[in-house]
């Protein structure tokens, strides 16, 4: 019994000795990698360097997590970007047009572009629930369609897990101030959420939640990551650190501070629970510095660089990083080249027209920056303030899912103005007023109303109704307006005219949708010119005017305020059959134009030239041409010259000097221009006028702001200011 015994342990130490030689010979597993990646606005994009360090070392990324920015970088590696295709990715966005509050100029309506044009205060309000506005600075419309083309290919996928990198991001509830971990449904919404910076971003709606930006809650989303049960898990930390006492001076940075505070112990409680710590130095770039992204991108793979030797270890052989890269390329996804059919939601009694919109823009084939221009300019028509796209399949046939979200805050809307013009104490001009449009009148008519009291005043009204859907329209409108007129005897004013008019109109027409319109009508009011200021036995006139007027508009600039490339032209044609102050008919002719070349990025030449003539007959006090002023011959007072006649040469340029926070504005340029021209009653009267001028414009929410003196060659000189309106520019 005892020998046997020897013979079973004997045998049992020999089995578990050929076990353990087994197991040495076995490669251990190895160990799996998390990262998570803060919030920190334009300081995000720091985390692009950290992982192109990680990359090129070999050290594999098993799982990610992010908030905010952190999370929009998270979220490009974790769909199976390279790092080289994630610097050509965000190298290809234009940031200033992604955060703008509506989309740029250039691919407003027509309609909204007149709204721009005349009313440049660019607080958008709207009338819907009372005098109300966005809750938000942006719908974040630009971004949100950055983030679909980003999460496109990836749109029928059931989980995040289901991406070549498991992913998670981090939104805040803001009913319940709880963190909420979205891991699944649209990677587009979450993406919107955890970008939704309160105060900046309207925030998002996702399954009966209103979301907003998770660094509210979690900057550094380490816990998030140690849920998804990795072996390590890596921090990456760009957050904004504490300011100093100066910092502590003004309002904005008591502010900054403040927040900083309030999110700086979760964000040392995340960084207590990870294993290994990122942190680059960035120095003092700020959250809102995405024109310097290379520099960001640059210091954070400089920053990974520095943790070198606490990095190195997790790093794999040749052979395990090939395996690594193909596991992840071969979940990746390529976006579909075709949608079969078009679905749109939350766009309401409009869907039927978008969806046509889209078919007609898409034709079966997908083409995505084709397809965001569109979305885009359907947003310019003022309706919307955000469309997202997504695919989905219906019985295994693709097709393209478009979500719109209408305003809450209208219409109608409500744009305002500030106008402010001068020249002195004794030549100052300031009106104040709105307009409010009403949409959707008898299906796609709007109801236009202005009101401007001041030095000028204004009532008007125009009801426009396309016909039948089509390009064309009829636009039947009445007007009151009440103004000052200047009577100059050579340099010397002598007297100030009150000009009132009041009357009406019926315009039929053509619009192209975003760049012109073609306008032919008839017009009548009741004017009377009377002395104000001066000599009290100046005449006074008054009767009635009636005209046929064709107007065409050619708007093809990209900006309303400092352009930087494009033509505007404005043509005018009249038959006068009567007016006070003229024995027969006359006709009119007048046409203007600007047109803006870039020579750098920051630079652009401009030549604005215009004419009028009323031919062989001489124009009544209602309709005569007039010279004198800001970008009229500035160094002159406005109405100096008078005529039947006119004709205007300016030659000069305009460069940008400082770019405004974007809470405030968007940037300031100085510049410089050379005017030449002259208002005559015959040819044999022409004299040709000069003016240097050299000015400083800043365009800011209320409008432009416009300072700048002018001096003619024969000494005149005037300093010149405006606000809320580029001079009539």
């Amino acid at each position: 019994m005892h020998r046997r015994t020897t013979y079973k342990v004997l045998i049992f130490l020999f089995v578990q000795l050929l076990t353990l030689a087994s197991a040495q010979d076995q490669p251990s597993p190895r160990r799996k990698i998390g990262v998570a990646l803060s919030g920190g606005g334009a300081r995000g994009l720091a985390h692009i360097g950290v992982l192109q360090w990680m990359y090129e070392n070999r050290i594999p990324v098993d799982y990610l997590a992010g908030t905010s920015m952190g999370g929009l970088v998270g979220a490009m590696y974790a769909t199976g970007m390279s790092p080289e295709e994630m610097n050509d990715f965000v190298a290809h966005i234009d940031w200033d047009e992604a955060l703008l509050s509506e989309p740029s100029y250039s691919e407003l309506s027509f309609r909204r572009k007149e709204d721009r044009d005349d009313y440049e205060v660019g607080i958008p309000l709207g009338l819907k629930h009372g005098l109300s506005g966005p809750n938000g600075f942006t719908p974040g419309q630009g971004v949100g369609l950055i983030l679909d083309r980003l999460s496109f290919p990836y749109s029928t996928i059931s989980s995040f897990d289901d991406l070549p990198t498991p992913f998670r991001c981090v939104a805040t509830d803001m009913l319940t101030g709880h963190a909420v971990i979205l891991k699944d449904g649209s990677l587009a919404q979450a993406l919107r959420a955890t970008m939704s910076v309160p105060g900046i971003f309207t925030p998002v709606e996702l399954n009966g939640k209103i979301l907003a930006d998770g660094g509210l809650v979690d900057n550094i989303p380490t816990d998030v990551v140690r849920d998804m049960h990795p072996d390590v898990v890596i921090a990456v930390n760009i957050g904004t650190p504490l300011a100093g006492r100066e910092a502590l001076e003004s309002l904005s940075g008591l502010l900054v501070q403040t927040i900083s505070v309030m999110t700086i112990a979760a964000e040392r409680r995340g960084l207590s629970l990870a294993d290994q710590v990122v942190s680059p130095d960035l120095g003092t770039y700020t959250a809102i510095d995405y024109g310097k992204f290379r520099e960001i991108i640059r210091l954070g793979y400089e920053g990974a660089a520095k943790n070198a030797d606490a990095l190195r270890p997790f790093a794999l052989s040749e052979a395990d990083w090939q395996q690594y890269l193909a596991d992840r390329a071969s979940r990746r996804r390529t976006p579909e080249k075709q949608a079969e059919f078009v679905k749109v939601t939350g766009a309401g009694p409009d869907e039927h027209r978008l969806k046509k919109q889209v078919e007609k823009a898409t034709q079966g084939q997908l083409n995505l920056p084709h397809l965001e221009t569109k979305l885009t300019r359907i947003i310019g028509e003022g309706r919307f303030d955000a469309l997202d796209y997504e695919g989905f399949a219906q019985r295994g046939v693709p097709g393209l899912l478009i979500k719109a979200h209408e305003k809450t805050y209208g219409p109608p809307f409500l744009d305002l103005a500030l106008n402010v013009e001068g020249s002195g104490v004794g030549a100052f001009d300031f009106s104040a007023g709105g307009r409010i449009t009403f949409m959707d009148v008898r299906g796609r008519g709007e109801w236009r109303n202005d009101l401007l009291l001041g030095s000028s005043d204004l009532a008007a009204t125009e009801y426009y109704q396309p016909i039948a859907g089509s390009h064309f329209f009829v636009a039947p409108y009445a007007f009151f307006s009440k103004a000052a007129r200047n009577a100059f005897i050579g340099n010397v004013r002598t007297a100030v005219y009150h000009d009132e008019r009041g009357g009406g109109g019926f315009d039929i027409g053509y619009n192209t949708g975003r760049r012109s319109e073609l306008r032919v009508g008839y017009e009548i009011f009741n004017g009377d010119l009377a002395p104000l200021i001066g000599d009290a036995g100046l005449p006074t006139i008054n009767g009635d005017s009636g005209e046929l007027r064709l107007r065409y508009t050619f708007a093809g600039q990209d900006s309303p305020t400092i352009p930087s490339k494009g033509v505007r032209l404005v043509l005018n044609l009249s038959h006068v059959f009567n007016s006070p102050g003229t024995t027969s008919y006359i006709d009119q002719a007048e046409l203007q134009s600007t047109t803006f070349v870039p020579v750098s990025p920051k630079t652009s030449i401009f030549l604005a030239a215009s004419g009028g003539t009323t031919f062989r007959r001489d124009a009544g006090p209602f309709q005569v041409f007039n010279l004198g002023g800001p970008f009229q011959l500035g160094a002159y007072s406005t109405d100096q010259f008078l005529g039947n006649h006119f004709g205007y040469l300016s030659l000069g340029f305009r460069r940008e000097l400082y770019k405004l926070p974007s809470l405030v504005g968007k940037k300031i340029y100085w510049g410089g221009w050379y005017e030449a021209g002259s208002a005559f009653n015959s040819p044999s009267s022409v004299q040709v006028l000069g003016s240097i001028n050299l000015g400083i414009i800043a365009d800011t929410i209320v409008g432009p702001i416009a300072l700048g003196g002018a001096v003619s060659p024969t000494g005149q000189t005037k300093v010149n200011f405006s606000i809320g309106r580029l001079f009539q520019f």
